[in-house]
């Protein structure tokens, strides 16, 4: 059976995206950090060619594990917000290539995009959303996207099998929390591996019943 699993960049402090700001000074800030949390990503080939961006791009660790996580990849669920930002900044041909589940009480027809992506809005919950994505998915695993309000939803109801954090050495201080409010009765975690680089430190865990 597929996987569920999520991998984010999160800072030392805990956040996997700066706080959000509306004026354009702040928008500005917002974007310096946001770059420092994500360096790791937006250095290496793959991602330079998953978004057209041309040649050049790091090919070592962190290049391979992009291409690993992409390759393991079925489809994605993401949260209303996340998508929003994402349907104004992502290029015309969006970098899943897959199919991608969007939470949200929007009721919204199919939004097909160049490249594979199609965007499917759920409006019946996580488990709906789960349910579906489980049905394209085949053989591949199942990527909770984010924000972190859907990542911690899925991880309380139990249905999260794998957590892959790429720590970044940077503070945000504030901004969205990943592990905020957390049970911790209810998960029991298993370390499955870690690697460095000079941008991050990947490590993974496996979810296990507490």
């Amino acid at each position: 059976m597929s996987k569920v699993f999520f991998h984010v960049s999160m800072s030392l402090d805990g956040f996997i995206a700066p706080e959000s700001r509306f004026d354009d000074v702040g928008d500005q800030r917002w974007f310096a950090q946001w770059s420092g949390l994500q360096r790791w990503i937006l250095e290496q080939k793959f991602f330079r060619e998953n978004l057209k961006l041309g040649e050049g791009g790091q090919t070592g660790e962190d290049n391979r594990i992009l291409m690993e996580t992409f390759a393991r990849t079925g489809t994605t669920i993401i949260g209303k917000r996340m998508f929003d930002a994402g349907e104004r900044l992502w290029p015309e041909e969006a970098p899943f290539h897959t199919p991608v589940f969007v939470l949200t009480r929007q009721v919204r027809q199919p939004w097909e995009r160049p490249g594979g992506t199609t965007f499917y809005f759920v409006n019946d919950g996580i488990q709906a959303a789960l349910s579906r994505a489980r049905e394209v998915a085949g053989s591949r695993d199942i990527r909770i996207g984010g924000g972190a309000q859907v990542i911690r939803s899925y991880l309380e109801a139990g249905l999260i099998d794998e957590i892959v954090i790429a720590l970044a050495p940077v503070f945000l201080g504030s901004g969205s929390r990943l592990f905020d409010r957390i049970d911790p009765e209810k998960h029991k975690l298993e370390i499955l591996g870690a690697s460095a680089s000079p941008l991050a430190m990947q490590l993974r865990y496996a979810v296990r019943a507490a």
